[in-house]
């Protein structure tokens, strides 16, 4: 029966209909629903990894006994798995292994954009670029096949826009496939240089192969037009705005396989027409593969290699009427980022902030502690770089005579923190690393991760003991506090800084939109005692507000926390957490 379905959930569908067995993936968005969704499915064992690095690892363990796998990654979380990527297209695969890749064009909820195409490229590995939800399960199936049939991991690339996106789909029944027994096969597995020369040139050959398969590949489809003064080539959700812009004026290549590309195909398409365009989102890539066959289209001369396209904008530069969108007659104020009511960050941040700290911060919630009024970060560049930068920032001499720490949360710490403060201890800086334990991976959605005590399925397993884990890797000087006790915070900041050996302090408080957290009630502001000193409005909580030069609290967000009651001299602030 036809339903709706997100592109995520619509690739879930598509990996356990082909009898897909075992996924790892770590979370990030725009991603992270297609293991949310096929977790789901009691046929198929799920897990969140603590990095995409291990992720991958894993699944192409599961490949390698037999049963077919599958990871899924964000645009820079194939950055941290590029590693065993590269390797694993040279030894290839023994059940299919297919790799989502989510791209994140506009950056959303990203700290860059990425075209992820230049992976499949550099790696020698084959991309499917679905359009819309039932190619994302149409396109998870043929990867299998492709992935068994070529001897190599396929890529499956969503973006944004089609992983969260609805559109029709009909799920079929699910097939297993017979386990492929494992057999040893060292000239095959083992990477030693002697045996990655003889590989090298069966991934040559394989690519070759791809290419013949791409000329005639139904997934890359023309698409006839009314007239053939232009013609277009494009994929994933640039087609969807062709479609909607043009419908069908001009003829259309729609490639559903991004790498390798056909040759013959394109020429074939390009001698038809009088103009060749090619749209596509962030870099020129099928463009360049264009040229590299001697054509001269007309793309990134039109389109920027920066944010996302539009339905506008791609009739806007194929010059196509369009109706006026209508405007509102107010100005929309704008809304930037900020942390939740009740945040347990925040009380930390205002801390650092009040303190003078030069803090290196890393990929979470807790980046918004850039925000004003908290502006309490000085970095932002991926994850696990605060901590390794903090080592390298105090033995460039950059902490001499400051405040300087790192923060971090718990599911970043585990999946690329460790190894930082592995080097502060062994490399001995003077570094003070916060770990924001809010016991949850917020910022994607509240997935669980190794320090929560629970795994995908919310089924108790281990749960990391962090003090423990940084007292192993030889941080002697670890602390807990309570974020939401300012004086707490305030003397460990203090104190940390200023000891001349590295250090740990761990802010411990549940996120505040967690179901068992349970909250005291709202803070009550008193307009009799409140002189409007605004003292309340430094920790930038959004249930705070000043209206008529007096403070005012929404006690449908307040939690009640009692962070901002701590910095109101005049006791205006009631109700909530005491203390």
């Amino acid at each position: 029966m036809k339903t709706l379905m997100l592109g995520n959930e619509a690739v879930a569908r598509g990996l356990y209909e082909a009898g897909c067995a075992f996924v790892s993936s770590y979370p990030g968005t725009p991603s992270t629903e297609i293991t949310e969704a096929i977790a789901k499915y009691p046929q198929v064992y799920a897990e969140w990894a603590p990095n995409e690095k291990v992720a991958m690892e894993a699944a192409f363990g599961a490949s390698l006994a037999g049963k077919r796998s599958f990871c899924g990654m964000k645009h820079v979380g194939l950055n941290v798995a590029a590693d065993p990527l590269f390797t694993i297209s040279y030894t290839g695969v023994n059940a299919g292994m297919v790799i989502a890749v989510a791209d994140d064009a506009g950056m959303h909820s990203s700290q860059n954009e990425q075209d992820s195409r230049h992976y499949a490229q550099a790696a020698k590995i084959p991309m499917l670029e679905p359009a819309d939800s039932a190619e994302a399960r149409a396109f998870a199936m043929l990867a299998y096949e492709l992935s068994e049939r070529f001897d190599t991991p396929v890529l499956l690339k969503m973006c944004t826009r089609v992983s969260h996106s609805q559109s029709v789909v009909e799920p079929g029944e699910r097939i297993t496939p017979p386990e492929k027994p494992y057999e040893k096969n060292g000239a095959k597995y083992i990477m030693m240089p002697g045996n990655a020369k003889r590989r090298h040139p069966v991934v040559e050959a394989r690519t070759q192969a791809l290419i013949a398969y791409a000329e005639t590949a139904s997934i890359n489809m023309v698409e006839p037009g009314q007239e053939n003064t232009v013609g277009i080539i494009t994929a994933s959700t640039s087609y969807q705005y062709v479609k909607e812009v043009l419908g069908n004026r001009y003829p259309v290549l729609k490639l559903g396989m991004t790498w390798p590309m056909p040759k013959q195909k394109i020429l074939d398409f390009a001698a038809g027409v009088e103009r060749l365009v090619v749209v596509e989102e962030l870099d020129g890539f099928i463009e360049d593969h264009c040229r590299s066959l001697g054509l001269a289209p007309e793309g990134k001369s039109l389109f920027s290699c920066i944010d996302e396209l539009s339905q506008n904008m791609v009739a806007r530069k194929l010059a196509q009427a369009r109706e006026p969108g209508k405007k509102l007659d107010e100005t929309v104020p704008p809304r930037p980022p900020v942390m939740c009511a009740g945040c347990p960050h925040r009380g930390l941040f205002y801390i650092l902030n009040k303190n003078r700290c030069t803090v290196l911060g890393d990929i979470g919630c807790y980046t918004l502690g850039a925000v004003a009024p908290l502006a309490a970060l000085d970095t932002t560049i991926c994850m696990g770089a605060s901590v390794s930068g903090l080592h390298g920032f105090h033995k460039a001499g950059g902490g001499e005579g400051k405040k300087t720490v790192a923060v971090i949360g718990d599911s970043t710490f585990m999946h690329s923190g460790i190894t930082g403060l592995v080097n502060v201890a062994y490399n001995e800086s003077n570094a003070t690393v916060i770990i924001l334990d809010n016991s949850i991976t917020g910022m994607t959605g509240h997935q669980q991760n190794p320090t929560t005590g629970y795994n995908l399925k919310g089924d108790p397993c281990t749960k990391i003991d962090l003090e423990s884990l940084c007292r192993a890797v030889g941080i002697n000087r670890v602390r807990v506090v309570d974020p939401y006790d300012l004086a707490q915070c305030d003397a460990a900041v203090k104190e940390e800084t200023a000891v001349d050996e590295p250090s740990v302090i761990i802010s411990r408080r549940p996120c505040a939109l967690l179901k068992y957290v349970k909250h005291p009630g709202p803070i009550v502001s008193d307009p009799n005692k409140c002189v409007g000193c605004k003292a309340c409005m430094k920790i930038g909580c959004p249930a705070i507000s000043i209206v008529n030069q007096k403070a005012v609290v929404d006690n449908t967000l307040c939690t009640g926390c009692g962070v901002c009651r701590q910095l109101c001299k005049f006791n205006a602030l009631g109700g909530g957490k005491e203390g």
